[in-house]
């Protein structure tokens, strides 16, 4: 362990597996590979579930930015075992404008958000209006997570819709949210894309993963497809 490398860190790269650090860095593309120890997620977990509550874990938490993607990762599945709301809410508000890749962003949901949903509204609201790519994605997936089913409430797919950004990341979000919305408010959601309300490349991604869920009639597919609107499918890359 060198001098400013914490007992938690030494762990995580005492645990590397260079064959699945390979294979992680791939996926990964926003983030260097050296920042990637190659962990697998249920050791991750594992680790979390050991460290909860204890002061060497929030004193990591504290200590942001962290140098390694593992180390993301840890933090936001210790930000999971938090049972108390507000002081999750707090822990996840701190760390979002640290999270610096998709995957530690989609890795994060702690179970107590679907417990105080009225709560996390004006969050959500609050992650949507953010400038940090991370962030907004973050805040369309709770939406996604918590807000299609019986919470359900026409203004939040607007609010999805509203979001204007170049940012690849958040345009894959929005176009995963309205597929899953499709399947679960198809309703409420047609209109987005009868219509097209949506940014060409959102439009065409919605029907691309739509079609490709198996929530979706063969029916629901072939009217999708009849919805495409010319382009690269790959423009906001």
């Amino acid at each position: 362990m060198t001098q400013d490398q914490s007992p938690i860190t030494a762990r995580l790269l005492a645990l590397q597996d260079p064959g699945y650090q390979a294979f992680q860095s791939k996926l990964i593309p926003t983030l260097p590979p050296q920042r990637v120890i190659g962990v697998r997620t249920p050791i991750l977990r594992q680790l979390a579930r050991s460290l909860a509550g204890s002061p060497e874990a929030e004193e990591f938490c504290r200590a942001l930015p962290h140098t390694y993607y593992e180390e993301n990762n840890l933090h936001a599945f210790l930000l999971e075992r938090e049972k108390d709301f507000d002081a999750a809410l707090a822990g996840v508000e701190a760390f979002l404008p640290y999270v610096d890749n998709w995957a530690t962003c989609d890795s994060m949901s702690p179970p107590v958000f679907r417990r105080e949903k009225a709560r996390l509204l004006p969050a959500i609201r609050r992650w949507l209006a953010s400038d940090q790519t991370y962030t907004v994605r973050y805040g369309i997936g709770m939406l996604m997570q918590h807000f299609l089913d019986e919470d359900f409430c026409p203004e939040y797919p607007a609010l999805v819709a509203a979001v204007q950004s170049e940012e690849y990341y958040i345009q894959m979000m929005i176009a995963w949210y309205f597929a899953t919305a499709l399947a679960k408010q198809p309703e409420a959601v047609w209109p987005y894309l009868a219509e097209g309300r949506l940014s060409p490349w959102v439009h065409n991604k919605t029907i691309q993963k739509a079609c490709e869920s198996r929530r979706i009639t063969p029916g629901q597919k072939a009217a999708l497809r009849a919805l495409r609107r010319p382009g690269r499918g790959d423009a906001a890359r």
